[in-house]
């Protein structure tokens, strides 16, 4: 068994429940800088407005995305959605400092692009911070194969982010 299957095997992807509320809230709000900050009501919210949402291990790492239909008032979702027809949007992934090198989030993204190509989606999106610079999550986006499609300065200035779309097989 590869290292890879092994990892797989000890560390599926799943389902978010509502029992992993607590523990993606924690994990969101030690990330809140280049995230946003969540109260628990706005988390049990998106969660259930969200395309996908899935988690690795007991919360290694998690993922929360929106398709174009969903109730998001996100400036950066609002952006995605005044430029595209259909999309899904990446609003967050995170991964645990403990569990950082170990694949968790391109494993993510790739079971992304399949439920998004399954569901007729042929576009995902997502932004990344550009003040303040995020330079590992550009180059890890861009060899996803995310190509920068635009930028904005939002929170009243307080944040400039980079747009990132992907076409993915449908």
């Amino acid at each position: 068994m590869t290292e890879e299957n092994m990892i797989e095997t000890h560390f599926p992807i799943e389902q978010v429940s509502p029992q992993d509320e607590p523990a993606i809230l924690a994990l969101n709000n030690e990330h809140a800088a280049e995230l946003s900050w969540l109260e628990p009501e706005r988390l049990s919210f998106l969660l259930g407005e969200a395309f996908y949402t899935r988690r690795i291990g007991t919360l290694e790492a998690f993922i929360m995305t929106f398709h174009q239909d969903a109730s998001y008032d996100s400036p950066n979702f609002l952006w995605f959605r005044q430029r595209y027809p259909r999309f899904v949007y990446v609003d967050r992934v995170v991964v645990d400092a403990k569990a950082r090198g170990r694949g968790h989030a391109r494993r993510l993204y790739e079971d992304l692009f399949e439920q998004a190509s399954r569901a007729g989606q042929a576009i995902v999106t997502c932004e990344v911070n550009a003040e303040p610079p995020n330079p590992a999550s550009d180059a890890f986006h861009t060899a996803l194969g995310f190509v920068e499609v635009g930028d904005a300065v939002i929170h009243g200035g307080k944040k400039a982010v980079r747009y990132y779309a992907r076409r993915i097989a449908g």
